[in-house]
């Protein structure tokens, strides 16, 4: 292990119950005056979005929305998206949702004054610089999904429909002005979303902790938000109204989403193509498949999970965390491998060769390979 790194940490954020209330303050902290609101399409039919939408309008803040935002957002969306925002005259995006909804409206305001293509600013090298910092817009975050933990990254999600690849889009103005994390926002989420997105969350949180690179403080984050997703999950699946449960999941999304500056690994690897091949929700997958990449890991993190066990309250170490994640698994009606998300055994080597080509497999604790990735893959089938 090298002890260096480069370390980031996020924004103001606005936590806790009612705070929705709080975007018009919100808004001229990050000097916009005329924001559009970029959420999915099911969400723009929605309560929340609406009284989000009143409360910019009482402010004098206009009520404008763009929706065309798909499960796995691609460039398409992107490019209406920044349309709708030139059409409209906006200086800012408030971004609204779940991962999608997240994803996007950072990368509308960010792309809303460039001139290159959107892929000439994946997350390789130093390609971010090749961005005009000065006409990126302002951007704020409403998550209502605890998940992703997008609401707090300088980077986005994008699927190139051409290549039905995901691609991560990364500059550190994407990184909102502000965050409004309101409870109340996620209690109206189905069950099978509050399941999948928190074992998203709950998968940043096991990836991060586990990653071989040096960063002590997102792994002290990391332990944190394991616990808290295991203590809380449960009790949100069990009363979707219990606003405490609900705001310790929304902390534990935010704090995956901070751990995971310290590295993914193959959870993610291997959700990506299977996500961009399949649209398969990506938390559901990340569940489907972490058992899995666990048990590859064995023998790289095995020490460092026995030692996190009594702090997240696992008995057992490594077995005691494998065998809780595949009980809460089968509790949240998880589907029991990949074939049966519609994942065909003839695409495990693309899969592969894609998980290999995928940001997140550097982090993780045993090297992937061609070979080991694709029987790794068969045993998540």
């Amino acid at each position: 292990m090298s002890l260096s790194g480069t370390w980031s940490y996020p924004t103001t954020i606005r936590f806790g119950a009612g705070r929705l209330a709080e975007l018009p303050e919100a808004c001229a902290e990050a000097g916009i005056r005329r924001p559009l609101l970029v959420t999915d399409r099911g969400l723009a039919e929605l309560g929340i979005t609406a009284r989000a939408l009143d409360i910019l309008e009482a402010a004098g803040l206009g009520r404008a929305c763009f929706a065309e935002v798909d499960a796995n957002p691609d460039e398409r969306n992107l490019a209406a998206g920044v349309a709708a925002f030139g059409a409209g005259g906006h200086d800012g995006v408030i971004a609204f949702g779940g991962g999608s909804g997240l994803d996007l409206g950072k990368l509308v305001a960010f792309m809303a004054g460039q001139t290159r293509p959107v892929w000439d600013f994946e997350d390789i090298g130093d390609w971010w610089k090749r961005a005009d910092a000065d006409s990126i817009a302002p951007n704020i975050c409403v998550p209502t999904t605890a998940g992703t933990g997008s609401e707090v990254g300088r980077a986005s999600v994008l699927t190139n429909s051409e290549t039905r690849t995901k691609k991560i889009i990364f500059h550190p103005k994407v990184l909102p002005a502000q965050v409004i994390a309101d409870p109340e926002l996620t209690v109206g989420m189905p069950p099978a979303i509050t399941a999948g997105t928190g074992m998203d969350a709950l998968a940043h949180c096991v990836e991060a902790y586990c990653s071989p690179h040096f960063h002590p403080m997102s792994q002290g984050i990391a332990l944190e938000g394991m616990r808290l997703v295991l203590a809380n999950l449960p009790r949100v699946m069990a009363d979707g109204a219990d606003i405490e449960a609900r705001a310790q999941m929304l902390a534990a999304a935010t704090m995956g989403a901070v751990g995971f500056q310290k590295g993914l690994g193959a959870v993610h690897a291997i959700s990506h193509p299977v996500g961009a091949l399949y649209g398969t929700h990506h938390g559901t997958t990340n569940a489907v498949v972490m058992p899995h990449v666990l048990r590859f890991n064995r023998a790289a993190i095995e020490a460092r999970l026995d030692h996190a066990g009594p702090y997240i309250g696992i008995n057992g170490g490594f077995d005691g965390l494998l065998a809780r994640i595949e009980t809460l698994n089968a509790e949240l009606a998880m589907p029991a491998g990949l074939e049966e998300m519609g994942v065909e055994a003839a695409a495990i080597g693309r899969i592969a060769a894609m998980a290999l080509e995928d940001p997140s497999v550097g982090g993780n604790p045993i090297e992937m390979t061609l070979d080991n990735t694709s029987r790794l893959i068969e045993t998540c089938m």
